[in-house]
């Protein structure tokens, strides 16, 4: 049993380190000049990782294993406009199985961005003002998993259909956003919606920089170095009857909270600290919806860029907490305290571009349950 999972442990790590003696690519995305107003640009990401879970193979006593094809992004912008930007991105993802259609291709962002004196107008299908995680997406996170504390309400990908507007002050020192969305709706619960009434999802965002500013609209948890930030920032969400189902007394108001906050200082020898968290509260009405959780969770993260090049990058041990205290009127599957405690190591290549990652956690989903312990191997690459 365990003795499997250590063998396989021994697998797992040996190919990282034999992954670290591959030939390192130079990253940068492309971009059509089409005359001094217009461009055309075209990117793409990939992630993808392989686990091994103490005790999940199919008889229970063996360890499993599996290679994970996480998601592959393409990602194409164009300014049409001195004061207007299309984006359009998709993503490919089949997680642990083997089925191999197109069909699994999905819009991942269509938007048109108007920008007027630094006021902007985003329409379409994107990130709703929401916390730093789901602005950084999985690909400018510090760890390689999303967070499980994090359950704000997503057609696909954290992603929505609405219309937001947003601005920042000295160059992100300050900024805000709002928008309005479409949030639960026939198309995307079936008979399970609990808002006949055709509600809009609000959600707003507010973010201060003590220090250094960050501009734009997504977010990162890591500069390595190249900014010091302080930054706390407050969202709000809320939908009436967005919780619950459809049958008659069974919907109630969906409203959610968080505070987040993201320091990253450059040492004088070098190194870089970085500490993030989040506290998130979630309240369903007390009604019993499959698809969102009641309760209340958090996440600590703190890591360590080491100055010192090895290789062709750096290493950034880091150590994550997450505890999330689900309510009793959830779902079964989604009722009593989960607990996610891990230690990670990122190679650090170029950034957020290039980056190897093996993480050793331990989760323990349930009041009752048992550890469920996973050596992971990530590598995420972008263009």
């Amino acid at each position: 049993m365990f003795s499997g999972f250590k063998r396989k442990l021994f697998s797992a790590s040996a190919v990282l380190l034999l992954g670290l003696g591959l030939p390192t690519t130079a990253l940068a995305g492309a971009k059509i000049k089409i005359d001094d107003t217009k461009w055309f640009s075209i990117g793409m990401g990939f992630r993808s990782s392989f686990a091994i879970t103490e005790d999940g193979a199919p008889n229970g006593t063996d360890s499993s294993s599996g290679v994970s094809f996480d998601s592959i992004r393409l990602y194409t912008a164009a300014k049409v406009h001195e004061n207007v930007t299309l984006e359009f991105n998709t993503e490919r993802s089949t997680g642990n199985d083997n089925v191999d259609t197109d069909e699994r291709i999905r819009v991942l962002d269509a938007v048109a961005k108007f920008s007027i004196k630094g006021f902007d107008v985003w329409a379409g299908r994107f990130l709703p003002p929401s916390d730093r995680a789901n602005l950084d997406g999985p690909f400018y996170l510090n760890a390689f998993d999303f967070p499980v504390v994090q359950a704000y309400p997503a057609i696909f990908a954290g992603r929505d259909n609405g219309l937001a507007i947003m601005q920042e002050y000295g160059g992100g020192k300050f900024k805000w956003s709002y928008g309005a969305f479409e949030g639960r709706t026939n198309t995307t619960n079936s008979d399970t919606n609990p808002d006949q009434s055709d509600n809009l999802l609000h959600a707003a965002r507010v973010t201060y920089n003590f220090w250094d500013p960050e501009p734009g609209y997504y977010t990162t948890s890591s500069y390595y170095g190249a900014k010091d930030v302080l930054a706390v920032a407050f969202v709000f969400q809320h939908e009436d009857d967005g919780a619950g189902t459809s049958t008659a007394g069974a919907s109630g108001d969906f409203t959610a909270w968080n505070v987040d906050v993201l320091m990253e200082k450059k040492l004088g020898n070098g190194g870089v600290v970085n500490l993030e968290g989040a506290y998130y509260d979630y309240d369903l009405d007390d009604k019993t919806d499959s698809s969102l959780i009641q309760g209340e969770g958090y996440f600590a993260l703190g890591s360590y860029l080491i100055p010192q090049q090895i290789g062709w990058g750096k290493f950034q041990p880091y150590v994550r907490y997450q505890h999330f205290a689900r309510d009793n009127i959830n779902a079964s599957a989604n009722r009593g305290n989960r607990t996610v405690t891990e230690g990670g190591l990122n190679y650090i290549i170029d950034g957020q571009n290039a980056k190897l990652n093996l993480t050793y956690s331990a989760d323990r989903n349930g009041s009752n349950a048992d550890s469920k312990n996973t050596l992971k191997i990530g590598l995420q690459f972008q263009l």
